[in-house]
């Protein structure tokens, strides 16, 4: 495309389709939407649903960032379930979040739409167990935040780590202005509410997902803490459901949602891909202040039978693989699903 502040064209659609199957031989397990974010929210929903008849063909699925998580939370999962209905494809919502405080409590018919339409075609989520996203700075003006940290910043490295706030009373400027002065650059949005995040991480169907942003200077705490936070605070002391369910969601449901073959369940035979950890000691260490912490209580980890983290600190050696589309179970569209 030579602009990509407008819908594709047909050819161009036809192109891109092209390309995507190129990735989808080469071993690519489906395809991902950001329509949230600029330039992808200017592609209508039909110019994805093109696309997804590739994915149906090839036995792939589509994850993806809704177009909304606000106000328009639900028309976002309409469209999310038809673009898998019509393509014929397994969905999978990205992080799923009722953002602003007018939208705090939403969750409750959000999830009750979704355990609905779960009944008929194949739908997925994922969740991170804290009240606050983290993505870039140009997104400032989608969110109705109560705070933002700045992650990174460009123009002023030495703003990572700061509030927002502070940066703005020095600049002396708006708050939109001081964000236009530190992008490129990425920020931690307070914009959850946590009965939201409780029913969500409790519903059935989610997945426990991190979203963590690696390349960040001063990243949101979700990078270290996120599994450790699942089952030392919401298992071991909030008990909002049992441990078993907590390693469920973290093993056994992505694999089958993403079509693991002989991983994600402790069985002869499978992949010994293996987390030791103390469920009386597991917390999550790293806080929005001091984010790179590693968590606490974890002993071991082995990864295709190796042992790759062991006495707090990892060993050098890395046995893990890349799994292709052509090795994974081939995920199937059944309009009858249970």
């Amino acid at each position: 495309m030579d602009s990509y502040d407008r819908p594709a064209t047909g050819i161009e659609i036809r192109r891109t389709r092209k390309l995507l199957e190129v990735s989808l031989k080469a071993g690519a397990c489906g395809m991902s939407t950001s329509l949230f974010y600029a330039p992808a929210n200017a592609a209508p929903t039909l110019e994805i649903v093109e696309l997804a008849h590739a994915l149906h063909e090839h036995g792939a699925l589509h994850t993806t960032h809704m177009r909304d998580e606000g106000e328009m939370v639900n028309d976002s999962l309409h469209e999310t379930f038809a673009i898998g209905a019509e393509a014929k494809i397994p969905v999978v919502i990205s992080h799923h979040k009722c953002s602003g405080a007018p939208n705090h409590g939403r969750s409750a018919e959000t999830l009750a739409l979704i355990d609905q339409v779960s009944k008929t075609q194949p739908l997925g989520l994922d969740a991170y167990p804290y009240t606050a996203g983290s993505t870039v700075l140009s997104a400032h003006r989608n969110f109705q935040s109560e705070g933002v940290l700045i992650t990174w910043s460009e123009p002023f490295p030495e703003a990572a780590g700061r509030e927002l706030s502070e940066i703005t009373a020095e600049l002396a400027m708006s708050e939109q202005d001081a964000v236009e002065a530190l992008s490129p650059g990425g920020g931690i949005f307070f914009m959850m509410d946590e009965t939201d995040v409780r029913r969500i991480l409790a519903f059935p169907k989610t997945m426990i997902g991190s979203d963590g942003l690696p390349s960040d200077a001063h990243p949101h705490p979700r990078l270290w803490g996120t599994f450790p936070r699942v089952l030392g605070h919401y298992v071991r002391d909030v008990k909002l459901f049992s441990l078993e369910e907590a390693v469920r969601k973290m093993t056994s449901l992505p694999a089958a949602c993403f079509g693991l073959k002989d991983r994600g369940i402790l069985k002869a035979g499978n992949y010994a891909d293996l987390v030791i950890f103390d469920p009386d000691t597991i917390t999550d260490s790293a806080t929005f202040d001091d984010p790179m912490r590693p968590a606490q209580g974890i002993e071991q980890v082995m990864v295709n039978g190796r042992i790759v983290w062991k006495d707090g600190e990892h060993t050098g050696d890395r046995p893990g693989r890349a799994l292709r589309l052509q090795e994974l179970a081939p995920f199937r569209f059944n309009t009858s699903q249970k």
